[in-house]
């Protein structure tokens, strides 16, 4: 069963998404120091400059991108190189998924459109905004648009002027993007069945770390907390 939504909370105007756009600008910041991280180590790596840049901005995908360069060399092995980046960006499947009732009111052109910036952090802010029964998809798009603008523009000054952070885990900037994601956690709705949900979802993932293949722990929490939230919602509304 489709969830029902409000066709007027998925209106896409210039207003909504520059609004969007601010929102995210803060987070965007920190985003630029990984992305100058990403664009010196591809430059360490050998790629080129137009190769690291239109990877940053048609694949927007940090830690796969990360990822892709340890694979890279003169003899790039494909199918690995899929399979790694598959794993890690699967859980965009999970978010297309639970953002399908807002999409859905797009015309297919914007919907897509749309999912090309999702990112962790604006699904995060956007999803919290529509289950409060608000306007969230100025904060997917315009928020996206900040996050990718913020990516690409990092791996460019990172091809250029990368030397001056090649570390920025040192400086604690990786916590960043974490502590951003637990503060939505928090904000939403605090009871015992949330509670109980997300500490499966962190259990099943954990578990996924310790005994499964390397990336596989983020879908892994998602399905385990996503299913029980399913199946508790579907039994509480039977009463």
């Amino acid at each position: 069963m489709v969830l029902s939504v409000d066709a007027s909370s998925v209106e896409l105007d210039k207003y909504e998404i520059w609004s969007g756009f601010k929102q995210l600008l803060p987070i965007s910041m920190f985003v630029v120091v990984f992305a100058i991280a990403f664009g010196l180590a591809a430059a360490q790596t050998g790629l080129s400059e137009a190769s690291t840049l239109l990877m940053s901005i048609l694949v927007f995908a940090g830690a796969a991108q990360f990822a892709v360069l340890d694979l890279w060399g003169q003899h790039v092995p494909v199918i690995p190189l899929v399979i790694t980046v598959f794993a890690i960006n699967a859980r965009h499947l999970l978010m297309g998924a639970t953002l399908y009732p807002w999409l859905r009111e797009l015309p297919r052109a914007k919907r897509y459109g749309v999912m090309m910036v999702v990112s962790d952090a604006n699904w995060a802010m956007s999803m919290q905004a529509f289950n409060s029964g608000k306007r969230g998809m100025g904060l997917l798009f315009g928020g996206g648009l900040a996050l990718w603008s913020a990516w690409s523009l990092g791996s460019w000054l990172g091809l250029k002027f990368g030397s001056v952070i090649q570390n920025p885990v040192s400086l604690g900037l990786d916590m960043v993007m974490g502590c951003f994601l637990l503060a939505m956690v928090l904000g939403g709705q605090k009871n015992l069945r949330m509670l109980i949900i997300w500490s499966v979802a962190a259990i099943a993932s954990l578990l996924a770390y310790l005994y499964l293949p390397e990336n596989s722990h983020v879908v892994t929490g998602a399905l385990a907390g996503g299913l029980l939230g399913a199946v508790w919602t579907e039994k509480k509304n039977e009463h």
